[in-house]
């Protein structure tokens, strides 16, 4: 699996890609993979404060409950209302699917997040292989 050069990571399995000061969240295809059919995700509503590392919603798969672990603090500016009726849009497409999008209170934190070929290397030593 390629994951996009220009997307940051967590060992969660979130993903962001930042343009200007706003941050687009979703989870990794590693992270889809591994739970399943997607059948609902909790998000924040806009105007909510995500902070860096802590949980601001989860997923549930027909296997189990995922926590999402927000790769950045910040202040949610949209919600994919897309997901809430079509959770299954992240399985199709989990790099092209995002869930939230954040406005960076500090451009900072993206330097403690993984590269792609960090991230890459990190999915293959959890998975073993």
């Amino acid at each position: 699996m390629a994951y996009p050069a220009n997307y940051r990571y967590t060992r969660e399995h979130e993903w962001i890609a930042v343009e200007g000061n706003v941050g687009t969240i979703g989870i990794t295809d590693y992270a889809q993979g591994s739970l399943g059919d997607i059948v609902y995700v909790d998000a924040p509503k806009v105007g909510d404060r995500v902070n860096a590392n802590a949980v601001f919603g989860s997923v549930e798969s027909v296997k189990a409950v995922s926590d999402l672990y927000s790769p950045v603090s910040g202040t949610v500016t949209a919600v994919n209302d897309e997901l809430k009726t079509q959770p299954d849009k992240i399985n199709e497409n989990a790099h092209g699917t995002w869930i939230i999008k954040v406005e960076l209170a500090d451009a900072g934190e993206l330097e403690k997040l993984l590269d792609a070929a960090a991230y890459e290397k990190f999915v293959a030593e959890e998975a073993g292989s």
